[in-house]
C-alpha cells in the first residue's frame, strides 16, 4: 500500500501545537525554585519602632539587582536605598531610610535562583501599628504573561532542535551511513540545527524580561542584555552559540565530504566525526546542565554529569526515532532504509532507554526526597504523568522492535518481486518498451522534437520509481514499523512537552522544604503575636469531597480588637505541607446584633499563603469566622469557627 507522509506530518504538528499551548498556557508562571525561609522583620509583626534595614533569607543564593527587594509605605513610596547587598550565605538585605512613620510597610522582592528561575514576592510588617495601605501585591509574579509563554515555546524548540539534530546525526552515523545522500535527513538535521540556533538568539534576547520587569518592549533593551550576559544563564546561551558553530561544520562534513569518501579514508573519517559529534554533543546538553535543577541543590558535582548523560540518552533515542520516521517515508525507492539499519537502531535505542532510566531515577530521587512529594507537589504529579507517557512509550518501542525483527532483506524482496503476478510484471515491461522506443523515436537527429523526449523520459524516470516504491512498500512488516513508529513520535511530542514544564517547575523537595520553613515562620510569628498584641488564630480543617480536596485553613488575625486588622490565611495539606487552592474567601459574622456577614477577599501571597489589610471589626463580640476554600471549578466548601474579638 501506497503511504503518503504529508497527512501524518500535519497530524504531528496540530498535536505539537495542541499540547504545547495547553501546557504552557497552564504552567502559568514559574514557581519559585528558591523559597523564601525567613524575613526580619517576620512577616506580619508589629515592631516597636523602626528598623534600619529588612533583611530575606532564601533556601538557595539568588541574584539580585538594584530593583530587586524594594520596602515601600503605605502610600507606596519607596523607603529603601535600592542597594540590596549580601549579608551571609543566602541573607540578603536592604538599608531603609531612617525616621519611617508609623504604618504598615509592604516587602517585595524579585530575583533569580541559582537554577535560572525567577522568583517573585512580597509580605507585610507594621511599625507601632498597623495602617490601610494602598500597595496591592496580588499581582507579584515572575515569569508569567506572554514574556513568559514566549520564553517557555523558546525552551521547547530549543529541546526539540536539540533532540532532532543530536538523535538525526547519530542515527545516520552510527545506523545508516548511506543516509548521508537522502536528501530528507539532510533537511532534518539542518531544521534541528536551525530550530535549536534561533530559540538561543530567542531566549537570549527574552531573558533579561523574563527575569525582571515581563515586558515585552523590553526586549531589545541592551542594558538588559548586557546584565544577562554577565549572568550564569547568559553565559550558558552564549556558550550554546558557540557550540552549534561547530555543530553547523559536523553537519557540513557529515553530509558533504563524508559521503564522498570510500574504505580506509571513510572508516577514519567515521572515527573523527564519532569523537567530534559527541563531544559537541555533550557540550550542548551541558549548557542545559550548567544553569539549570542539576547545577543547583543537592549532589550537583554528581547530578550535572548525570543530567548531560540523561539528555544525550534522550536525544539518541528520540532524534534517531524521527530520523528513522523520515527515512522509512521519505528515502528514495531506490535508496530505502535496510533491515541491518533498522536494527542497528533497535539496539542503540534499547540503550538509550536503559541510560534514561538510570539517570531518570537518579534525578528523581534528587529531585523529589520523597514518596510522598510525587502526589503533593506539582513537580510530583508531572513527574508520574512523564513516567506514564515514557512507560507509553517504551510499550510502543517494543512493537516496533518486533517489526524490526520482521523486516525482509534485499534477497526476500527479491523473491516477492519474483512472485509478483505476471500481468504486473508484463504491464511494467510493456509501458516500459513503448516509452522507451517512443523516447528513441523522437530523439533521432533531426526530429527536432527535443521537448518531447525530455517528457517521455521524465515519464519513464516516473514509472521506475513508481515500480520500486511499490516493491519496497511490498513488505508488510516494513509498513507495520511506519505505523508503529509513527506512534512512538507522536507519544514524544508530548514527553517533550511535559518534559519542558517539569524544567521550569519548583522541585518536590524544593517545595516541601520551604513549606516546613513558611509553616515553622508563621507559627512563631503567631506566637509572637498573641504574646504581645493578643492576635487570634483558628485553625479548621476541611473537605470539598473532590479529589485532593483535604486539608487544613489557619486564619490569624492582629491584633483581634475592633477597627483595623491585618489577616493571614494559610492553607495546608494535611500532612502540613503547602497547598495552593484556586480560591479563598473569609467572612465575619455578629450574630448577636445581627451584623454581616462581612465578607473579605484577602490577596494571594505566595504558595499556601493570602493576606488582607485594614479588616474593620465594627465593634467587639463573639464572631463567627467563615471560611469558604475551593479547591477546583466546582469542589467549595465553607467551614467556620466561633472567636470573641475586641
Amino acid at each position: 500500500m501506497t503511504q503518503t507522509i504529508a497527512p501524518r506530518v500535519r497530524m504531528l504538528v496540530l498535536l505539537f501545537l495542541a499540547v504545547t499551548g495547553a501546557l504552557l498556557a497552564g504552567a502559568g508562571p514559574a514557581s519559585a525554585h528558591a523559597a523564601l525561609t525567613g524575613s526580619d522583620p517576620a512577616q506580619g509583626v508589629v515592631v516597636d519602632k523602626a528598623p534600619t534595614q529588612v533583611s530575606l533569607t532564601f533556601s538557595e543564593t539568588v541574584s539580585m539587582n538594584d530593583d530587586s527587594l524594594r520596602v515601600l509605605d503605605p502610600k507606596g513610596t519607596r523607603v529603601d536605598t535600592a542597594k540590596p547587598s549580601e549579608v551571609s550565605g543566602t541573607t540578603y538585605a536592604v538599608q531603609l531610610h531612617s525616621g519611617l512613620p508609623d504604618g504598615t510597610y509592604t516587602v517585595t522582592y524579585q530575583v533569580v535562583s541559582a537554577d535560572s528561575h525567577p522568583v517573585a514576592g512580597a509580605y507585610t510588617f507594621s511599625i507601632g501599628s498597623p495602617s490601610k495601605t494602598s500597595v496591592s501585591v496580588s499581582d507579584q509574579e515572575a515569569g508569567g504573561g506572554v514574556v513568559g509563554w514566549l520564553y517557555g515555546f523558546g525552551r521547547y524548540v530549543s529541546y526539540a532542535g536539540f533532540i532532532v539534530m543530536t538523535g538525526g546525526a547519530a542515527f545516520v552515523l552510527a545506523c545508516w551511513q548511506r543516509g548521508t545522500g537522502v536528501r530528507a535527513l539532510q533537511r532534518l538535521v539542518v531544521s534541528g540545527w536551525v530550530a535549536m540556533t534561533a530559540a538561543t538568539l530567542f531566549l537570549l534576547l527574552l531573558r533579561g524580561s523574563y527575569t525582571s520587569s515581563g515586558k515585552l518592549g523590553d526586549v531589545f533593551d541592551l542594558d538588559l542584555l548586557g546584565e544577562v550576559l554577565q549572568t550564569k544563564t547568559g553565559a550558558a546561551l552564549v556558550s550554546r552559540l558557540l557550540l552549534l558553530a561547530a555543530a553547523a561544520l559536523f553537519i557540513a562534513v557529515l553530509f558533504g565530504a563524508y559521503d564522498k569518501r570510500e574504505g580506509e579514508e571513510k572508516r577514519d573519517l567515521t572515527f573523527g566525526l564519532a569523537i567530534g559529534g559527541t563531544v559537541v554533543a555533550a557540550g550542548l546538553a551541558a549548557s542545559w546542565a550548567m544553569a539549570e535543577h542539576a547545577s543547583t541543590g543537592l549532589q550537583p558535582g554528581i547530578a550535572m554529569p548525570v543530567d548531560v548523560l540523561h539528555l544525550l540518552a534522550v536525544a539518541t533515542w528520540l532524534g534517531g526515532l524521527t530520523a528513522l520516521l523520515v527515512a522509512l517515508y521519505r528515502a528514495p525507492a531506490d535508496r530505502p532504509v535496510e533491515a541491518p539499519a533498522a536494527r542497528r537502531f533497535s539496539r542503540l535505542a534499547l540503550s538509550s532507554v536503559s541510560v534514561v532510566v538510570a539517570t531518570g531515577t537518579y534525578q528523581s530521587w534528587r529531585q523529589l526526597g520523597s514518596w510522598s512529594a510525587f502526589t503533593d507537589t506539582r513537580y510530583g504529579q508531572l513527574l508520574l504523568v512523564k513516567i506514564g507517557l515514557v512507560a507509553l512509550l517504551v510499550g510502543v518501542a517494543w512493537i516496533s522492535r518486533r517489526w524490526t525483527a520482521r523486516l525482509a532483506d534485499p534477497t526476500a524482496q527479491e523473491a516477492v518481486r519474483k512472485s509478483a503476478p505476471e500481468k504486473e510484471r508484463v504491464t511494467a515491461s510493456a509501458g516500459t518498451g513503448d516509452a522507451t522506443q517512443q523516447t528513441s523515436g523522437d530523439a533521432e537527429p533531426g526530429s527536432g522534437n527535443a521537448e518531447r523526449a525530455a517528457q517521455l523520459a521524465r515519464q519513464q524516470a516516473a514509472v521506475d520509481a513508481t515500480r520500486q516504491k511499490r516493491l519496497r512498500d511490498s513488505d508488510a512488516h516494513r509498513f507495520g514499523l511506519r505505523r508503529s513508529v509513527l506512534a512512538e513520535a507522536g507519544v514524544a511530542v508530548v514527553v517533550l512537552a511535559v518534559t519542558t514544564i517539569l524544567t521550569s517547575t519548583e522541585p518536590g523537595r524544593t517545595e516541601q522544604d520551604a513549606a516546613a520553613a513558611n509553616r515553622a515562620s508563621s507559627s512563631s510569628s503567631s506566637a509572637a503575636g498573641d504574646s504581645a498584641s493578643g492576635a487570634l488564630t483558628l485553625d479548621m480543617s476541611f473537605d470539598t469531597g473532590g479529589t485532593d480536596g483535604k486539608g487544613v485553613v489557619s486564619v490569624d488575625l492582629d491584633p483581634a480588637r475592633t477597627g483595623a486588622n491585618e489577616m493571614h490565611v494559610y492553607v495546608t495539606r494535611p500532612n502540613g505541607r503547602a497547598f495552593d487552592v484556586p480560591e479563598v474567601k473569609v467572612a465575619f459574622t455578629l450574630e448577636a446584633k445581627d451584623i454581616g456577614p462581612l465578607p473579605v477577599v484577602p490577596d494571594h501571597i505566595t504558595t499556601g499563603h493570602w493576606s488582607a489589610n485594614g479588616v474593620q471589626i465594627p465593634m467587639a463580640g463573639e464572631w463567627e469566622i467563615s471560611v469558604t476554600v475551593r479547591t477546583s471549578d466546582i469542589d467549595q466548601v465553607t467551614v467556620s469557627k466561633n472567636a470573641q474579638i475586641g
